[in-house]
C-alpha cells in the first residue's frame, strides 16, 4: 500500500474537515492563513480545502468588500489597514490606557444601582468593569471568565454565560453562551469593539464572538458600543451588527469629525471623552 505524505502543504491545515465547515468558518480560516502567510492562491485553497475555484473567489470577493483581504489576480494578500488580526488580552492591556480610564469613568454614568448590566469580553469593558465597584447592588452577566474573576470579591451577584474559552480572549462563545443570552433581559450592554465602520457597523476577526456579542445586543435594552478612536473607519471579517442597533458609542476626542458626524446622522448618540 502507497504511504500518504504525511507533511501538509504550506496552506493546509491538519485536523480541519472542510466539508464539516460553515461559510464562516471557512472564510475564518482562509483569514488566518492569510495572517499567517501573508497571500494565500485560489489554487491551493481549492485543492486543501476540496471545494471549486469559484467557491474560494466568492469568499476572497466577500472578505476584499469587508476590507480585510486585498484581492490579487490568482488569490488575496493581507491588507493595510484591517483589523482580521486577533491579538490577545494581554496585547491589547498596554494600548490607549488613558482612553480607556476616561471612556470607563464615562460609561458608569449611564448605571443605575439595581441593575442587569452585560458586560462583553475587551480590555476596554474590563477597565468599565473595575470602574463599577463604586455600586453596591447589581448584578453582571458577562461572557468573560477575567471580568468574573475581577468583580468576584463585590456583592455583586455575578453570572456567567457559559460556553467554550476562547483562550486567547477570555471569553466564552458557542451556543451554550448564546443559548443563555437568549433568556436574559439586560438594561444596559457595554460592547466593545475591534472595527467600528459607520456605514457597516461593529465587526470583529471571530466569527463565534460575533455571535455571542450579537445575542448580547438582543438581550440589552441598551446598548453602548466603547471603543478609542483607533477602532474607526476600520473592519473586520465577522459583522456583529449594523449602526442601526447601537444606541450610544463611547469614544475619545480623537474621533474624526467625518466619523463623528457619519455617527450622529445614524442617530447615535455620541458621548466624546
Amino acid at each position: 500500500m502507497k504511504k500518504r505524505n504525511q507533511t501538509p502543504s504550506a496552506h493546509s491545515a491538519p485536523s480541519i474537515e472542510p466539508s464539516k465547515m460553515l461559510i464562516g468558518e471557512r472564510r475564518q480560516h482562509i483569514l488566518s492563513l492569510i495572517h499567517r502567510d501573508g497571500r494565500v492562491l485560489v489554487s491551493e485553497l481549492s485543492e486543501s480545502l476540496g471545494i471549486s475555484p469559484i467557491t474560494i473567489r466568492k469568499d476572497l470577493d466577500y472578505l476584499e468588500a469587508h476590507g480585510v483581504v486585498q484581492r490579487t489576480h490568482g488569490g488575496a494578500l493581507s491588507p493595510q489597514g484591517s483589523t482580521m488580526t486577533d491579538p490577545s488580552l494581554k496585547e491589547k492591556e498596554h494600548r490607549q490606557i488613558k482612553e480607556k480610564q476616561r471612556i470607563a469613568a464615562a460609561a458608569i454614568k449611564l448605571v443605575k444601582n439595581g441593575q442587569c448590566v452585560l458586560l462583553d469580553s475587551g480590555t476596554t469593558v474590563t477597565t468599565i468593569a473595575r470602574a463599577l465597584r463604586e455600586f453596591s447592588n447589581l448584578t453582571i452577566v458577562t461572557n468573560a471568565v477575567n471580568i468574573a474573576a475581577e468583580l468576584s470579591d463585590t456583592n455583586f451577584e455575578i453570572i456567567l454565560t457559559g460556553g467554550t474559552l476562547r483562550k486567547n480572549s477570555f471569553s466564552l462563545v458557542g451556543p451554550m453562551a448564546e443559548d443563555m443570552l437568549g433568556q436574559i433581559r439586560a438594561d444596559i450592554l457595554f460592547l466593545a469593539v475591534d472595527g467600528f465602520d459607520p456605514k457597516i457597523g461593529i465587526t470583529t476577526p471571530n466569527v463565534l464572538e460575533s455571535r455571542v456579542n450579537r445575542a448580547m445586543v438582543k438581550a440589552s435594552r441598551k446598548v453602548v458600543a466603547v471603543c478609542d478612536s483607533t477602532k474607526f473607519s476600520r473592519s473586520s471579517m465577522a459583522l456583529i451588527v449594523p449602526p442601526t442597533a447601537i444606541h450610544t458609542v463611547i469614544t475619545d476626542d480623537q474621533i474624526s469629525d467625518a466619523d463623528a458626524d457619519a455617527l450622529r446622522s445614524a442617530g447615535i448618540e455620541l458621548i466624546i471623552v
